[in-house]
Formats: structure tokens, sequence, C-alpha cells
């Protein structure tokens, strides 16, 4: 989930007819609770993200709700404390919690404000049958195939983590230690090929429920430009799957409305979000999120490039590779320049900076001129990203 800001929506009607949606949150100065959660019934652990709500105009994004009392209650009178391990988030250990009874979360805050969801079901989310996608004359589509057999849900929510694998522009096999330009090791210094992750950040939502049989058939999860560097080389997803109450799916569904599909007159109007938490000293007090108990499912999937048609972009980085020698006679001034100095060598750089890429030796010429070289965003990859293969990558 994206970090929570107070939002206000205004929509234009239609000729000089307008009407402007204020809420009273707006201006209030309170600073509403926002929780993010799933309480795992398996054996992963169980994260509860707490955060206040903060106003547009505020300078900070995040606003964590620190040194709360987090609990589980079953209602056979079970008990978990959760744990708080960094700014607003408490975490516990697997759950193991039993499917025949109800739970739900306990929060105490340190203003000494409680809060509680509603008692609900452990739904535990059906395998994943298989994560597919098809090509589009303008990307790929990801898509994603369940059922469930037994109809414990007909509701469901995925969430992902992409990975994928870029280059530079230009691979160095010389570096500069401040004063020397030496030869690169390419196997703990490597520069040119690294990974980067991603996680979702909309809400995607399914259900069969309309449906005569609990079928989800190519739902589609996410949709990847051709033109993205994503699925230049190879690319990952990681799809997790969670079911859904009726009551849940409501939820998801008004949130994404209100964030994601607002902006015409066309589009649905803004609406309060009721979730099932709720404060106990002050039932009128909002409290933003929902609750859910249960285990979600995973799969993951690869594309290769070397499946995908020949989609060719040209090279728009704009990076270009110059050469620096050791002595560059310099046309305005006839002085002799040691550019390696001046660009490379950053302990003694004057301009720049510039990493080397290849050595620039005439030939014949028994000891190298100087180097070829660009700068650090056309050459050093971890910039964006990490020299590190992720365990998982195929």
């Amino acid at each position: 989930m994206r970090n929570w800001k107070i939002m206000l929506f205004a929509f234009v009607l239609f000729e000089g007819c307008k009407k402007p949606y204020n809420p009273e949150v707006i201006s209030s100065t309170e600073n509403y609770l926002v929780v993010e959660g799933l309480i795992n019934s398996g054996s992963d652990s169980t994260i509860i993200k707490l955060n206040r709500t903060v106003k547009i105009s505020d300078a900070v994004n995040v606003n964590p709700e620190l040194n709360a009392v987090v609990t589980v209650e079953g209602d056979d009178n079970t008990a978990h404390l959760l744990n708080e391990t960094a700014n607003g988030v408490y975490v516990s250990a697997g759950l193991n919690l039993s499917e025949a009874h109800k739970y739900r979360l306990r929060i105490k805050t340190g203003g000494s404000r409680d809060y509680v969801s509603d008692y609900v079901p452990v739904l535990n989310a059906p395998p994943i049958d298989s994560v597919t996608y098809k090509v589009k004359s303008d990307g790929v589509d990801i898509n994603l195939n369940t059922h469930d057999a037994v109809n414990n849900s007909r509701y469901y929510r995925w969430e992902y983590d992409e990975t994928w694998v870029f280059v530079s522009d230009y691979q160095s096999v010389y570096k500069s230690n401040g004063d020397t330009v030496l030869r690169r090791d390419l196997i703990n210094d490597e520069i040119y090929t690294c990974w980067r992750s991603n996680a979702s950040s909309v809400i995607t939502l399914g259900s069969s429920a309309k449906l005569s049989a609990n079928v989800i058939s190519d739902a589609s999860i996410t949709f990847i430009s051709r033109h993205s560097e994503k699925i230049r080389h190879k690319y990952s997803i990681l799809v997790r799957q969670y079911a859904l109450t009726k009551e849940g799916y409501d939820f998801w569904q008004n949130l994404k409305k209100n964030t994601e599909q607002l902006g015409s007159i066309f589009d649905a109007q803004p609406s309060q979000i009721k979730g099932n938490i709720h404060a106990v000293n002050n039932p009128l007090e909002p409290v933003i999120g929902y609750v859910s108990v249960g285990d979600f499912s995973v799969k993951r999937h690869f594309v290769d490039q070397r499946n995908l048609p020949a989609w060719i972009d040209p090279n728009n980085s704009g990076c270009k590779l110059g050469s620096y020698l050791y002595a560059f006679h310099d046309p305005n001034t006839g002085e002799v320049v040691n550019q390696v100095d001046q660009y490379i060598n950053f302990n003694k750089a004057t301009r720049g900076p510039i990493i080397p890429v290849e050595g620039i030796q005439s030939p014949g010429a028994p000891k190298i001129e100087g180097f070829k070289g660009s700068t650090p965003e056309c050459v050093d990859c971890t910039l964006r990203g990490t020299n590190k293969q992720p365990n998982f990558w195929q």
C-alpha cells in the first residue's frame, strides 16, 4: 500500500456547473489511524503496519504509530502479542491459528486509545494454478489462473513483487582507486549487470461470485510495455493471492475506486471507506483499514526476452563514450593536460566524474595512453539496482 494522505476531490459536472466534494476530514486537525496488514493464520509471520493520516500540505509523508500494544485475539480467549520491530511495524512469528475459530486485532496506542477489529473467519487462499503471459502488440500482459474446489471464498486480492535484470550502456573493465587506474575485479566489483525490484502499487481484485464455477481465468495482474527495460532481458514476477470475505472485497473495491478511478465525471464518485476496525473510546472516529485472517498462496513466473518478439527500440539514453588521455595537447593553450587525472582519478579530479571503460593503446605502443569512459549513470548499474543476483533467479 502507498503512504496515506488525506485527499480533496473536486468534480466538474458540466459547463460552469461545479459541485466540489469537501469532506470535513480535510480541515480536521485529527490524525486518523491507518491499519495495514493481514493476520496470517499459518506459519508465516503476521506483519501489521500502523500509521496516522497526514494532510497533503504537511511536509512529512509518513506518520508511524509508535509504542502501541498490538494483539491478535481469538473468540476462544487466546491472545498473541505482536512486537514492534520498526517505526509503526508490529510483527509476530507464525501463529498457526485454528480454522474453527474467528480472530480480531486489538490495538492500544500510546495515547491510551483502544481500537478493535471485528471477529472474522480464517480464509486460506487456494493455490494459484498458474501465472502466464500473453504477448500483445504493445507489450506483455501478465495473467493468473486459480480455482477453489471447496468454495471457501469467491473473492480474491492479488499483490506482486517483480524483479528484472538490466545492463549498463557500457561495461567497465577498469576502475580508479582515487589516484591510479587499475583493472577491475569483474567477479567482486562488476557494475555492468544488475537486478532491480518493485512492489505492486495498485489494488488488484477478482471475483467468481457471478460465475457458476469458482474459477478465475486469465485475471490481469499487470501489463508491461514493450518499451520497458523490465522485459529487455529477463523478468520475474512473484504473485501473492489472498482470499477475502464479501465484506473485505467490498472494502478493497471501494478503496480502489476512491484512490485509482477518480478524475472524470464518468468515474465513481468519492464515498466513505468503511473498514472493520473501530475506535472503542469514540465510535464516531474514522479508522482506515480492513483486517483479514488467513494464509496466502504464491506463484512465481519468468518471462525471457528470447521468447518475445524482436522489439528493438533506439537507444535514447544520451550516453556517450569519451576519450581521456594521459598526455592531451590542449589545442587552445598548447599545454599537455593529464585528462585521466582531471576526469577519472577522483582524488585529483578537477572535472568529471568519469568511469574508465576500456584502455586506449595505439598499435605497437608499449603502454596504455589513456582510457575511454563515460559518466557513472551510463556505466554503474548499482546506482539503480544491485549487482547481487537474487537467490531465486534462474
